[in-house]
């Protein structure tokens, strides 16, 4: 094992010496419920705190304990999950919620060893509700910690390769192991990251560690943690149709896998580009048997596009209005998934963020 400077007993005491001082006052903080903990580990993955804390406290009123959750409906869920994205989250903590009810009477597994084995909780979750809930003395790797341990230890490593990972789990581990608690040192090494160790413009004038950190002391504080840049996302170029008829919107609920598994969406094409050719639009209305108000032709273009980032792709979509002189027959919904639902109904059900923008810009 190599050598750390700065030494593990000095690099845990001063980190909890800061934490007091300076960590935010959150509401995960204040328990030792190891549901509570492992829902806002779930929420927080990739999300700020300032998005992630609503969420976080609408879901522990709509179901205050694991067995709550695991009653509830996945659309349900789903629906209170909207907005955050990653919804197999939202899916793989029902169904795990339903695990813990199912085989363990309601009761979290209170080790690092038996955690990992739910679904969808991995290394850092389940170290975060180990420690947190249980006091187990694991260390957690997420973000934050990545960045802390790479500039004041000066670790170089590539944190984008898996293998990488491992590395940095031992150094954390070793510096743990001279923590006096395990919860409070996990905190504190997360928090100094969120808060004083920024990705940019992190506070090194009233950093307490600064006179022993590597990446202050060698001008490397910028380029630490090294991290290989990602393939730029592809654009997917997305044309909703917008079957009206009368006050109802014909919906689907998403089955194949591909994003949004689960949630509810209008029909789809796809397209090289932001334009859908009329002939397109007139094939797809003819299969379901649709007669618009309008010739497909005459649609109105351009359409405003609505975009989003995904992990693995960027979306470009636009909103093709449709009016129907009749509703869709049994017999073209057969096989499609559509059904006609209302205003409130459509509110009610679980939506990707695409959607729920288009119809927040909808006169009312």
């Amino acid at each position: 094992m190599f050598a750390l400077t700065p030494a593990p007993a000095f690099f845990a005491t001063t980190l909890g010496t800061w934490y007091a001082r300076h960590h935010r006052d959150l509401p995960w903080r204040h328990t030792h419920d190891p549901y509570a903990i492992w829902l806002s580990e779930v929420i927080l993955q990739q999300t700020r705190v300032a998005q992630g804390l609503p969420y976080y406290e609408r879901f522990l009123t709509a179901y205050p304990t694991v067995t709550a959750l695991a009653a509830a409906s996945e659309d349900e869920v789903l629906r209170h999950w909207q907005g955050l994205g990653y919804y197999s989250r939202a899916r793989n903590m029902h169904h795990t919620a339903q695990l813990v009810v199912r085989d363990y009477g309601g009761a979290f597994p209170d080790t690092y060893a038996e955690l990992l084995q739910l679904r969808g909780i991995g290394p850092y979750t389940a170290a975060a509700v180990a420690s947190f809930a249980f006091g187990e003395r694991v260390a957690v790797v997420d973000g934050n910690v990545f960045r802390v341990l790479a500039r004041v230890f000066g670790r170089t490593e590539d944190i984008a390769k898996p293998a990488t990972r491992a590395v940095f789990q031992n150094l954390a581990n070793e510096l743990i192991a001279a923590a006096a608690d395990p919860a409070a040192f996990n905190q504190a090494v997360m928090e100094f990251g969120a808060v004083q160790c920024t990705p940019t413009a992190p506070d090194c004038l009233f950093c307490p560690l600064r006179e022993s950190c590597f990446a202050f002391n060698h001008g490397m504080v910028a380029m630490l943690p090294v991290k290989a840049k990602a393939k730029a996302a592809p654009t997917r170029h997305l044309h909703y149709l917008v079957l009206r008829w009368q006050d109802k919107l014909y919906l689907r609920k998403r089955a194949d896998r591909d994003i949004w598994l689960g949630l509810y969406d209008l029909p789809t094409l796809t397209a090289e580009t932001d334009h859908l050719p009329p002939d397109e639009l007139a094939a797809h209305l003819t299969a379901l048997g649709a007669v618009a108000v309008a010739a497909p032709a005459l649609v109105a273009e351009p359409l405003p596009t609505y975009r989003q980032t995904l992990s693995h792709q960027k979306l470009a979509a636009r909103f093709h209005e449709v009016p129907l002189r009749a509703p869709l027959s049994a017999e073209a919904l057969h096989g499609t998934g559509l059904a006609p639902y209302t205003a409130a109904e459509v509110e009610a059900l679980p939506k990707p963020q695409l959607l729920v923008s288009w119809l927040r810009d909808q006169p009312a």
